[in-house]
């Protein structure tokens, strides 16, 4: 879910490849990394998720070995550790309004004005109107990256939102 709100993803796919190669003593040994993301500039990623107690023994060598054919293919190879779990219900969350029929009406450009400077959403909200339908919004541009708002804390109506600056994209 983290790909799919990057800007730079333009694609994703499930289990795209399997690798298969030989290892010592002529065993067969095959892997098929988790995603492959395919990235704006025509690059791509493959990715491999590791668990909660970090990656095994087992896909730890088998990553070093994806890596070297990702980066022969001129692709990228992570394995990713999990992510910070407030982050994760942050995202699901605004990930329920990435669909466009959340920023229906006059919201966005109203949205922009009033959050040139940081400020509460709640109070934004409130000054807009409809709570009904200004929230959506906010939560589509928040989604998109229109807007910004710290996701490593959780989400609430007083948390401090901005408009996105090209710096905030290099970050």
């Amino acid at each position: 879910m983290l790909l799919d709100r990057d800007p730079a993803v333009v694609a994703l796919a499930c289990r795209p490849v399997e690798l298969v190669w030989p290892e010592e003593g002529g065993r067969v040994v095959g892997h098929a990394p988790q995603l492959m993301a395919r990235l704006q500039d025509g690059g791509g990623l493959l990715l491999d998720c590791a668990g909660r107690s970090g990656p095994s023994v087992r896909l730890a060598a088998r990553a070093r070995v994806v890596a070297a054919a990702a980066e022969a293919a001129g692709w990228s190879y992570r394995l990713a550790e999990p992510p910070d779990p407030v982050l994760v219900a942050n995202v699901r969350w605004l990930a329920g309004y990435r669909h466009p029929r959340c920023a229906v009406g006059p919201w966005m450009p109203a949205l922009v004005a009033a959050f040139g400077s940081p400020r509460a959403a709640v109070d934004v909200v409130r000054e807009l109107g409809d709570p009904i339908a200004v929230w959506p919004a906010l939560f589509h541009a928040l989604w998109r990256g229109v807007l910004r708002v710290r996701l490593d804390e959780p989400l609430h109506e007083r948390a401090v939102v901005w408009v996105a600056r090209q710096e905030d994209e290099a970050a």
